[in-house]
């Protein structure tokens, strides 16, 4: 806040040159809160639960042979070790469980949007290339500083203000924000691109208000 401990700089510090890889994935996975439906659920369930069964194969597979494991994941044979026995309980259990709740998933998502069609998505003609176009990713605010005016007043509120210079702790809030109002209820229904660029709008116009007064709702509500 304004007359803390740590006084407001003068003027914007310029961002820092460099730009870590795992600042990068970071960001990444924070944009996947634009995705929707099977997609977010394949990112955020289906990868870890796969990668899960390939460890598990491939230990089985050391011990045996890959033929057999997959015998065993499909309960054609019976498990005749520990690794098998693992092996075949999550073919028992998990695989059935992903296969149907995918499944189950992808329905009721159908049912759900019969009637439930964003007001952006009125009208317009949804393109192939819009179709297959990758998701974006949040902005980094590094490029803002030498931006348009608007996106220079947000850094100068946002960074020097509310966060004194600490490009690194403004970028990390400023995901989090972005990330978490992707995820709320009046978001669900916009396609991946206008999911971001709407969140991103909104955070704008509301954190830029705060941040002149010296306030992030990230750091407060971490406090």
């Amino acid at each position: 806040m304004i007359g803390g401990p740590i006084p407001v700089p003068t003027q914007l510090e310029l961002p820092p040159d460099r730009r870590r890889t795992l600042r990068r994935l970071r960001r990444a996975w924070r944009s996947r809160k634009a995705l929707k439906g099977v997609t977010q659920w394949i990112l955020d369930w289906g990868l870890p639960m796969a990668v899960v069964l390939a460890v598990v194969y491939v230990m089985g597979a050391r011990a045996t042979s890959p033929s057999q494991v997959y015998q065993f994941f499909t309960l054609i044979h019976e498990p005749d070790g520990r690794k098998a026995w693992i092996a075949s309980l999550i073919g028992w259990l998990l695989v059935p469980a992903i296969i149907g709740g995918f499944a189950g998933h992808v329905i009721a998502e159908r049912i759900n949007r019969v009637k439930s069609v964003s007001t952006a998505t009125l009208f317009r003609r949804r393109r192939m290339k819009d179709r297959l176009r990758l998701p974006g990713l949040i902005d980094d605010l590094g490029p803002y500083f030498h931006g348009t005016y608007a996106r220079q007043d947000f850094v100068d509120g946002w960074v020097r203000i509310a966060h004194r210079n600490d490009w690194v702790k403004a970028q990390d809030h400023w995901e989090v924000y972005v990330r978490d109002l992707m995820s709320t209820q009046q978001y669900a229904h916009l396609d991946r691109h206008e999911c971001l660029r709407q969140a991103q709008n909104t955070g704008k116009m509301a954190l830029g208000v705060t941040a002149r007064m010296g306030a992030c709702v990230v750091c407060d509500r971490r406090r």
